[in-house]
């Protein structure tokens, strides 16, 4: 198996037969270790421990909080997005936008472009020139779409880097233009999509700005529209039209544009939420976001829900992880951690962990959350603090320093995804895998 690090942390590891061999230099001896064996299931490496099926053959010195994420995983999902959106018979078939913004959802975004790109993903989609830049300086030659559009001075940027612009109002187009006729001697005209607002009220153009959009379209000789998109408020809420009032508007700007002769391009409407269960809005293209990375949203009918799980089965890509760094056994009446928000009312073996807001471990999950250990879920007690945290171990026979606690992922029977802890929180997947910290290194596993 192969085992990737994070570019920010280091070279990739080299492979062996049989073994992980890693090239230890700058920060890497920080990804997972602590005065021991990081414990880790990777198929061929040799169990250091019988009992404990996250044990194996990894040893790295420095803080005990990790990221796997499995690459093999993430293209899974991918063929099966594929798939869906491209069932018998259709053709043309449909193109892939992968979303990889916010360092793609918290799994690092230039290892899992590298991937998304080799495996023949059309596009990438990014939020701003920036990370559009650090794709193409990583050797990323895939389109890249910079989704909300650029901010007056980084026309350059864009320019610079060969990104796809979205296009979001008649000043940003006008800027777009005067940037391109500067390098008109250096390039062609410079592609562009424009965003329609069909009715989420953020970005975009509306059907009603159409005519003006084609007449000042009209003036940018060195601009050449190549998509046009839109973007779904409530595409998983099937109890309001919202998202069927949408589409009308998307498709009455689209034939205001074909009537004026503009051609559209790559029309593009479904986000992850579409993609499951809205197949009239899949178009020329798909844009992927929390369902490439292995999370379905909520839906607001469980009907719908289940329905969509069976027909587009996806798991997710990504483990959180840390160790025990010490046991404290507290008797009763015994507080925990700032402002005594947790009091033993038995006597109590409590684990400290490596792991605490910073690295993704939210505050609001104190004395709410719970992790896993030896397979085994344990509740978090006290404050959660920037870089420990407290976990009640007294049901967990034999629990010890350096033992395994697995805040996103499995241990055995026990599996506890983003997904689960967001529906704790009353928030989604995405936002609790984009709080994982910089800090934390990611293990690539293949």
């Amino acid at each position: 198996m192969k085992v990737l690090l994070e570019p920010r942390q280091g070279p990739d590891v080299a492979v062996c037969k049989g073994r992980i061999c890693f090239t230890l230099v700058h920060r890497i001896h920080r990804a997972i270790g602590g005065g021991g064996l990081a414990r880790a299931r990777v198929r061929g490496a040799k169990r250091q421990r019988k009992g404990n099926p996250l044990l194996a053959g990894m040893k790295f010195e420095g803080r005990p909080t990790w990221v796997e994420v499995k690459l093999g995983q993430l293209l899974r999902n991918l063929r099966a997005i594929r798939r869906h959106v491209n069932p018998p018979g259709t053709r043309p078939r449909r193109m892939i936008l992968a979303v990889v913004k916010g360092n793609a959802y918290g799994h690092g975004a230039v290892p899992v472009a590298k991937a998304l790109e080799k495996a023949g993903t059309e596009w990438l989609g990014v939020a701003s020139p920036a990370e559009g830049a650090e794709l193409r300086e990583s050797g990323i030659r895939a389109h890249i779409l910079v989704m909300t559009g650029f901010w007056t001075g980084e026309e350059h940027t864009l320019l610079e880097h060969k990104l796809t612009a979205a296009v979001s109002g008649l000043e940003q187009l006008r800027r777009l233009e005067r940037a391109a006729a500067r390098a008109a001697k250096r390039r062609g005209p410079v592609g562009f999509h424009l965003k329609v607002d069909s009715g989420m009220n953020r970005l975009g153009i509306t059907p009603e700005q159409v005519p003006e959009f084609v007449r000042a379209l009209a003036n940018s000789p060195h601009l050449r529209l190549e998509g046009v998109f839109t973007h779904f408020a409530s595409s998983d809420a099937f109890l309001t039209k919202q998202t069927e009032e949408q589409q009308a508007r998307f498709h009455a700007a689209l034939k205001c544009l074909r009537a004026l002769g503009v051609a559209p391009g790559i029309v593009h409407l479904a986000n992850s939420a579409a993609i499951g269960a809205r197949p009239e809005t899949w178009a020329d293209m798909v844009r992927p976001g929390a369902v490439l990375y292995g999370y379905h949203q909520f839906y607001d009918v469980p009907e719908k829900k289940a329905e969509v799980e069976a027909a587009l089965p996806l798991r997710p890509a990504l483990s959180l992880r840390t160790r025990i760094v010490t046991l404290r056994d507290v008797p009763v009446g015994g507080a925990v951690g700032y402002n005594a928000r947790w009091t033993a009312t038995r006597p109590s073996r409590v684990a400290v962990i490596a792991a605490g807001y910073a690295d993704g471990l939210l505050r609001s999950l104190t004395n709410r959350g719970r992790v896993i250990i030896r397979g085994q879920f344990a509740p978090l007690v006290g404050t959660i603090s920037m870089d420990l945290a407290a976990v009640d171990v007294t049901d967990i026979e034999g629990a010890r320093t350096g033992d395994v606690v697995t805040i996103y992922g499995a241990d055995g029977d026990a599996v506890q995804w983003a997904s689960d802890v967001a529906r704790v929180l009353g928030t989604v997947s995405s936002d609790l895998l984009c709080l994982i910290g910089h800090r934390v290194p990611r293990l690539y596993l293949r």
